[in-house]
């Protein structure tokens, strides 16, 4: 058993950094079970995943919704991106600090008030402000698995991890028919008055029943450190997301890619010479963490072709007996047991890397998907090909995202878990968005022209699914050489168990 926070919501209620005593902490504090815990975490990294994927039904029709043009309103999509990658590593170094689940309630406020925002508006800024702030509160996932080290029984930590980890998939595929669903059927707002109610009940389930960690990392926090790595991966990130769309030699896009990478140098430069640095990189380049995070890229890119391609062949029209041309909802419900099998894999893959350790596992998910991609190279013609490969694929992912954590936590100091757990999300992040630009880059060159729509070819989802097989396994290889051998880390609850 486990004990839940204080009615009072604060972290840390002596203010001495975490010495309650026992008596203290169970006088202040209300008993909760594990199961009930991960539970709220797994339902709150659901709820973020579907911020992901929330817009995805009314995308082509943003410019007629919101009166703008099509450039303009790209940046509902890219703004959402753009803010998640910067606010995880930030969220979970300041969860490190000053508490990881007074971070996690912050970034759920902060996402409900996104989603009112969205929900009132009807101009393309405001929208972009909305996603903004819902991107702002996706870091919760990273922070959901940290604090999991800090309050789960150690016996339960590989399947919670793997649980809440697996959120990122379900949420998307399951998120997709029911947003399909409401856009079909309602006005577009209320997709995001939907959003608003999940994040607040999200908001009241944590603030009631997550536990209080106090687990402190000492020091102060690193505002020149944050505002470095926000522009460095504006620069980087923005620069391979509009590449394709602003044109790669464009100064724009140089100066996006070239200033993004001189201000990262000087950011790690400056991390290395101060005391307490927002990211440890003596830690991060660490063999387990490196290694970790490098391979994170590359399943970041193979999770992301199922998002980029297999939409693509399921709703393009099949006016060339390519592509099948089915309805949005329809497409949606032929990827969602890419959700619903990384559900249902997350406990044999914690039971696989209890037994085997998450090495093996992290080695047999990009296996695994490496695998799919390659059998997918011939598998195009028919409907029930695509739902294989998303079905496989998601089996693939599974066993990743459950190892990664558990790989990162296992090789970094537990007050450092969360700002380390955020920057490999970071990693994940990174590949997704060079998915995205490389597979929009194939897609769109490789077409035929057919009653004036240009409709990718069987050569050009065959590229996709092949570079997807490549990249797996270059990330295979790149897991074998991940050591074995645990750190001595520990893992210790800071909440006091009966």
């Amino acid at each position: 058993m486990t004990t839940s926070p204080p009615s009072d919501n604060t972290d840390d209620p002596s203010g001495d950094g975490g010495s309650l005593s026992a008596r203290d902490r169970r006088r202040l504090t209300r008993v909760y079970s594990d199961r009930t815990i991960v539970s709220v975490l797994a339902g709150t990294g659901l709820i973020a995943a579907f911020m992901q994927t929330l817009v995805t039904p009314i995308i082509s029709d943003l410019p007629m919704l919101l009166d703008s043009v099509p450039a303009d309103t790209s940046w509902v999509l890219t703004a959402t991106l753009l803010a998640a990658a910067i606010s995880t590593p930030i969220s979970g170094r300041l969860g490190d600090m000053y508490g990881k689940r007074r971070i996690v309630i912050v970034l759920l406020s902060i996402m409900t008030a996104g989603s009112v925002v969205a929900a009132l508006s009807d101009a393309v800024i405001p929208m972009i402000v909305g996603r903004s702030l819902q991107g702002i509160g996706l870091g919760v996932i990273a922070l959901g698995i940290s604090i999991l080290r800090d309050v789960i029984h150690p016996k339960n930590l590989g399947a919670a991890v793997a649980l809440v980890s697996a959120t990122l998939g379900i949420g998307g595929a399951v998120g997709l028919p029911v947003a399909a669903v409401i856009a079909q059927n309602f006005s577009w707002h209320y997709l995001f008055w939907l959003a608003t109610a999940l994040s607040a009940v999200a908001l009241v389930f944590v603030a009631r029943i997550v536990p209080v960690s106090t687990l402190r990392t000492a020091g102060k926090f690193d505002f020149v450190g944050a505002v470095g790595l926000g522009i460095g991966l504006i620069g980087i990130l923005l620069g391979v997301s509009k590449g394709t769309e602003w044109g790669w030699s464009s100064p724009g896009i140089l100066s996006l890619l070239i200033g993004g990478t001189v201000v990262l140098l000087a950011w790690g430069w400056y991390e290395l010479r101060i005391p307490h640095a927002l990211i440890d990189l003596r830690v991060a380049v660490r063999r387990p963490v490196l290694l970790t995070n490098l391979t994170s890229i590359t399943v970041g890119f193979s999770f992301f072709i199922t998002s980029a391609a297999l939409p693509v062949l399921l709703q393009a029209p099949d006016t060339t007996g390519v592509a099948f041309g089915l309805p949005l909802l329809i497409a949606s419900l032929c990827l969602m047991p890419l959700g619903l099998v990384m559900f249902f894999t997350s406990p044999v893959a914690a039971r696989l890397s209890n037994a085997r350790g998450p090495r093996t596992s992290l080695i047999l998910g990009g296996s695994i998907i490496a695998a799919t991609f390659s059998a997918g190279i011939f598998l195009t013609d028919e409907i029930w090909h695509v739902v294989v490969i998303s079905t496989f694929v998601g089996l693939g992912v599974g066993f990743a995202y459950a190892a990664m954590p558990t790989l990162i936590m296992n090789a970094v100091p537990p007050s450092e878990t969360a700002a380390a757990n955020g920057l490999n999300s970071v990693m994940r992040t990174l590949g997704s968005t060079v998915a995205a630009t490389i597979i929009g880059v194939i897609l769109s060159t490789q077409v035929v022209e057919s009653g004036g729509i240009a409709i990718p070819t069987t050569a050009a989802f065959q590229l996709s699914f092949g570079l997807g097989a490549a990249v797996s396994l270059a990330g295979v290889v790149v897991a074998i050489f991940i050591p074995k051998r645990r750190q001595s880390y520990e893992h210790t609850a800071s909440i006091p168990t009966q």
